[in-house]
């Protein structure tokens, strides 16, 4: 099902064409949030194509690719002679959506002054161009788009709050590829497709092999990464039937891979993610700190045993006596383990082999 542009029949993308034939016909703003690479505008012009305002355009801009100083000439426009180098009357990004849809894209990414311009601009429906003394009247409606955690975003005073909640009227949540890999053989259909249509060309097909690797891969560039490796694979390949060889250098073709080491979805974003691991790490450190100690003093009490097993007949011992057992001791208390005796004792690994082997200390000794 590629209706609305969306290909794809799991429940997840199913849910999600719903959400775009429930909000388009009203104006209301929408927020869409997903991974870089999942579709973001794709959805958005779908809630365009659907909405009463598909006979005007849809305008999309990346707000992380236009430079700060500029940000605010670009969205509402410049008259002549408004700042160095404005040599004529210049239409911003506002004016020429007027009547239809105004995509920002990474919206995160707006500075925080330029968030407030905006949001007046949205909220009234007027602006004004640089260099203007008179405000002009827009008539748009805005979808934005995300890969950031907007509330994450303006917990940290890097997202204002007002404008996030005049943006999160709709928010859609655009699963990644690797949650939704039911798709993966008709995106592949897809893009086949749209490359024959383009190239004017035909008769190309994928082996099953290839398509099982498909669905092995957790693609982390999502749907534009398989995409761009449908339409290379094709590319490269010397005949129409597509195999594995074509795959060789675009995905880890590797068939069977330790599931310990896939990525694992957490739901998180790495703000959270980076948190949970700092805060794992703190409880693990404080963990061994307690280990340590206990070994320290279990290692005490077996040397102040050992002393007085091993005392001479003047009450006392010889201090090579002494360091044997104390090393025997940390021995013991480390399983064995070598690096950490060495830790206990306070020594160097290369100090602690010397001295193994200077007092005769065999492998039975510490086990025993």
């Amino acid at each position: 099902m590629s209706d609305l542009g969306l290909v794809g029949i799991s429940k997840e993308i199913q849910a999600v064409r719903s959400i775009i034939e429930q909000v388009a016909s009203s104006d209301i703003s929408v927020l869409i949030h997903g991974e870089s690479g999942s579709g973001k505008e794709v959805v958005a012009r779908a809630i365009h194509n659907l909405s009463p305002r598909s006979n005007n355009q849809l305008v999309s801009i990346n707000c992380a690719a236009i430079p700060e100083g500029i940000f605010e000439s670009e969205l509402f426009g410049h008259k002549k002679g408004a700042f160095t180098n404005a040599s004529e009357n210049r239409k911003g990004y506002f004016e020429l959506a007027n009547g239809g849809t105004l995509f920002l894209d990474e919206i995160a990414d707006m500075p925080l002054l330029m968030q407030v311009k905006l949001l007046r601009a949205i909220e009234t429906r007027e602006f004004m161009p640089v260099g203007a003394d008179t405000v002009s009247k827009t008539d748009i409606r805005i979808v934005a788009a995300t890969n950031k955690n907007l509330e994450l975003e303006v917990a940290n005073k890097r997202f204002r709050e007002d404008f996030y909640y005049r943006l999160k009227s709709v928010i859609i949540d655009l699963p990644p590829l690797r949650k939704r890999k039911e798709d993966i053989p008709l995106l592949v259909k897809h893009f086949l497709d749209e490359y024959e249509e383009t190239n004017n060309v035909s008769g190309y097909r994928f082996t099953d092999g290839v398509i099982e690797r498909f669905m092995e891969y957790n693609w982390p560039g999502n749907v534009r990464e398989l995409r761009s490796v449908v339409r290379t694979a094709i590319a490269i390949s010397r005949s129409p039937l597509i195999t594995e060889n074509a795959l060789t250098g675009l995905i880890n073709t590797e068939k069977k891979e330790d599931s310990r080491f896939l990525p694992v979805s957490t739901g998180k974003t790495p703000e959270e993610m980076e948190r949970d691991f700092l805060l794992r790490a703190l409880f693990e450190i404080k963990r061994d700190i307690l280990e340590i100690q206990r070994l320290l003093t279990e290692m005490q009490s077996q040397k102040h045993e050992a002393v007085q097993q091993h005392r001479n007949g003047n009450g006392a011992i010889t201090l090579q006596e002494a360091e044997r057992e104390a090393i025997l001791t940390a021995l013991k208390s480390s399983g064995g383990n070598k690096r950490k005796a060495a830790k206990l004792l306070a020594i160097s690994p290369r100090t602690l082999y010397r001295k193994i082997e200077e007092y005769h200390i065999d492998e039975e000794s510490w086990t025993a």
